[in-house]
């Protein structure tokens, strides 16, 4: 298709997305970047949150990420993450109860790197638990 791209994720462990797309928002620390056709190239930080991926037939996926970086050439788009989760792949229980201890040591007396650690585990439970739950209609 004319309007289309090469988009590629990329983790650690896996290519774990690689196709033509229509586009592919992410989030970045200035908040949610679109990424289409012909875009300029840039290079960006991927912070966590959902990836929204419009694809070639039209559909939408979304899929939670962790910390990386984005980098658009002409004529294709690699984003290069820690981890990366389809809804489907998201252990639901094991979400809750990571964002739930993440809270508690939130709630400590922590060092000021403790506190970044424990605030990174909860922003990764919570985007892991809004994922996972959209995909299974769970409010």
């Amino acid at each position: 298709m004319a309007n289309t791209y090469h988009l590629e994720i990329i983790t650690p462990e896996k290519v774990f997305f690689q196709d033509e797309v229509i586009s592919c928002i992410f989030p970045s620390e200035d908040g949610f970047m679109s990424i289409q056709r012909n875009h300029e190239a840039l290079v960006a930080a991927v912070v966590i949150g959902p990836v929204k991926i419009h694809l070639k037939d039209g559909t939408w996926v979304e899929c939670a990420t962790t910390e990386g970086f984005l980098e658009v050439r002409p004529d294709e788009t690699m984003m290069f993450a820690q981890t990366v989760e389809w809804p489907d792949e998201i252990d639901m229980n094991r979400a809750q109860e990571a964002a739930e201890r993440a809270k508690e040591r939130l709630r400590q007396k922590q060092s000021w790197n403790e506190y970044q650690q424990s605030h990174i585990a909860l922003a990764r439970a919570m985007v892991r638990l809004k994922v996972g739950r959209k995909n299974r209609n769970i409010e």
